[in-house]
């Protein structure tokens, strides 16, 4: 109520709470009775025309619990009312005129029913109310965090890819993060190809490793010719629609075209690199625009002036700051730099998202205002698959990724080589890119200088003529003993190698049984083949002059002469930056 309310005994529309007031002396907030015009009295003032209401007994309280009747209820036409206890009716006025009466009879005559708690210390004065004001702090941020999911809820599109995987999950994280190109949306009829149906002119995979250390973001090139696999979409009556596949075409054309929504971008995304993904997120122009904006802007270099007519960028040589429409034209930005290819623009959106990620470890996480303003404009902008598809389960999902550390955050670019059938296009670079999916496959990290663990036994190595093994396939493809054998005689001058045929059962990993004495053999068979550490497997005891090694070949192999071990490098010619490293400028 307002102030003008207050001491107005006679006025209906008194609020009863307004009749307890806090007394310093006890530590309580007690029902204060005042007569018409003398709301100003304090509790002191009535202390000082009498002596102090009797302590009432703990026993008669039943220990430490207050007993007393609350104050009566009015109902809205401000009649009392009679409760379960007893309390009396009848108006305010005279209720107050029996208060009076209990008040002056209090010196010479038995207690109050009111008797007043023995007062608190002020470390108890202080615990009453830190508890008070903690209790409303967390009622508070309860509420809060209900209208924050209320909200964000709301803003969260969703499609059904027809996979539901949990939000969290205590193996490594596949990422799609996919840009549309499609004009729809406010602010957005300027940009992209006029009759585009919404196309995949960004992806990015982002893969999160296991102990949450490290992530690799691989950019698809949006020419890329690959294939793409049936996939079906989800209509309005709930039924799926069946979508055949394509081969060698366009990846871009994986979303919109045919009707394909990101549940055919993500299946062909992980025929392409060997890697289940778990969610996805999509965005159109907007997200760009919106979370520069909610970030207060995205610092960014150029090593020299650009000025790009088709994405409207004008840039001085130096560092900016861009945010908004200047913020998009930064991302889309291509035929002013390099030579103007889609590679080209790759890079400035690696260097733009390094920039960002770095904005929001540095601000906006640490602050709630800024995060809910972040994470209003990214809710806005996204829309995601049903795994994530609420706010509480995108918030556990971005909380399990956060603990990745700036510094092991790698941007990578697919490898690829000119098409020569079409120079608008690109094909995959196998000899480079096959290493790298293995490698992040693997859950290895996108470092350089980082020497595998465990590949090359630490011993002294037989010449070719000496290895002696059996190959047996135990998971392989059809025929890979025999493809070894080949491989190993044809092209390592292994002339002792046989052919053993199918193991007795089936083994997920490929093994080498070898002798102690058969350790040098072990070394360089391993080194041929990419065998891990964990693959080796010494017997106790020595082997005869004519008695080979065995290799069961598991289903993690190949083909012949690949690897079996994933590289722990970077591949050279893989296009590659930190996140952390602040010394990108456009070229």
């Amino acid at each position: 109520m307002d102030a003008q309310g207050r001491g107005r005994a006679g006025d209906d529309n008194v609020d009863p709470a307004d009749q307890w007031v806090f007394d310093p002396d006890t530590g309580n907030y007690e029902l204060r009775l005042d007569p018409p015009g003398q709301a100003g009295d304090r509790p002191s003032a009535r202390k000082a025309s009498g002596p102090r209401r009797a302590r009432r007994n703990p026993a008669e309280r039943g220990g430490d619990t207050d007993t007393r009747p609350l104050p009566t209820q009015r109902d809205r036409r401000g009649d009392a009312r009679d409760d379960a206890g007893g309390r009396p009716a009848g108006s305010r006025a005279e209720r107050r005129a029996a208060a009076r009466a209990t008040t002056t009879a209090t010196a010479s005559g038995p207690a109050s029913r009111r008797r007043s708690k023995p007062k608190k210390s002020g470390k108890k004065k202080a615990l009453y109310w830190t508890s008070g004001v903690l209790g409303f702090v967390l009622v508070a941020a309860a509420t809060t965090a209900y209208v924050i999911y209320q909200q964000l809820d709301g803003n969260i599109s969703k499609v059904d890819v027809g996979i539901d995987n949990a939000a969290v999950t205590d193996g490594p994280v596949n990422l799609l993060v996919i840009g549309t190109d499609a004009r729809s949306g406010k602010g957005n009829a300027g940009y992209g190809d006029a009759g585009s149906v919404g196309h995949a002119d960004t992806t990015i995979l982002m893969h999160i490793s296991k102990d949450r250390t490290n992530a690799t973001a691989l950019s698809i090139p949006r020419d890329l010719i690959t294939d793409i696999p049936d996939c079906s979409t989800k209509q309005k009556d709930g039924s799926r629609k069946p979508i055949p596949g394509e081969q060698q075409v366009r990846f871009n054309t994986s979303l919109g075209q045919e009707g394909r929504d990101p549940g055919c971008t993500w299946r062909t995304v992980e025929k392409l690199t060997g890697l289940k993904i778990n969610h996805f997120m999509m965005a159109d122009f907007n997200a760009v625009k919106e979370l520069s904006d909610a970030v207060d802007g995205v610092e960014v270099c150029a090593a020299k002036d650009i000025d790009d007519p088709k994405s409207h960028l004008k840039l001085k040589a130096g560092r900016h700051v861009v945010k908004g429409e200047q913020a998009l034209a930064f991302v889309r930005t291509r035929h002013a730099i390099g030579f103007g290819s889609d590679l080209d623009r790759i890079k400035m959106q690696q260097q733009f998202m390094g920039s960002l990620i770095r904005k929001l470890k540095s601000s906006a996480f640490s602050s709630p205002t800024e995060l809910l303003t972040v994470a209003s404009a990214a809710t806005k902008a996204l829309t995601v698959d049903t795994g994530i598809g609420t706010a509480k389960k995108l918030m556990a999902f971005g909380d399990d990724l956060k603990q990745v550390n700036l510094n092991k955050i790698t941007f990578a670019t697919v490898p690829v080589l000119d098409n020569p059938k079409d120079p608008a296009t690109v094909i995959l670079d196998q000899a480079k890119a096959e290493p790298l999916f293995r490698m992040v496959q693997a859950d290895h990290a996108l470092a350089k200088g980082k020497k595998s663990k465990g590949r090359k036994a630490p011993v002294k190595k037989a010449p070719a003529e000496l290895v002696r093994v059996d190959v047996s396939n135990g998971g392989g493809p059809f025929g890979a003993a025999q493809e070894t054998v080949d491989w190993l005689q044809n092209t390592k001058a292994a002339r002792l190698s046989t052919n053993a045929g199918n193991a007795p059962q089936k083994v997920a990993r490929t093994v080498l049984e070898y002798a102690p004495n058969q350790a040098d053999q072990a070394a360089t068979l391993a080194d041929w083949m990419g065998l891990p550490k964990s693959a080796l497997k010494k017997s106790s005891q020595d082997a005869g002059d004519r008695v080979p090694m065995k290799l069961v070949l598991g289903k993690d192999f190949k083909a012949a002469g690949t690897p079996i071990d994933a590289p722990t490098e970077t591949p050279d010619g893989v296009q590659n930056v930190n996140a952390d490293d602040k010394n990108i400028c456009a070229k």
